[in-house]
């Protein structure tokens, strides 16, 4: 009986490593942006997003969005 319980700690142990190195691998393949770079990535998205001759109103800070 104690040998299944060696068991299931050992499987439980190998579960948290496992995912400890998938979060890990995700968080290696995001990068860091300048808050500069970061604007205007996003204000290229904006463009592409909105049709031509449209504009986007500004947006308030805490505002909820438009209906």
């Amino acid at each position: 009986m104690p040998v299944r319980w060696k068991l299931v700690g050992l499987a439980g142990l190998a579960g948290v490593a496992a995912t400890g190195a998938i979060v890990a691998r995700h968080r290696r393949a995001q990068r860091d942006y300048d808050p500069d770079e970061l604007r205007d990535r996003l204000h290229r998205r904006l463009a592409e997003a909105v049709p031509d001759g449209a504009t986007a109103p500004p947006a308030a800070p805490g505002a909820p969005p438009p209906a």
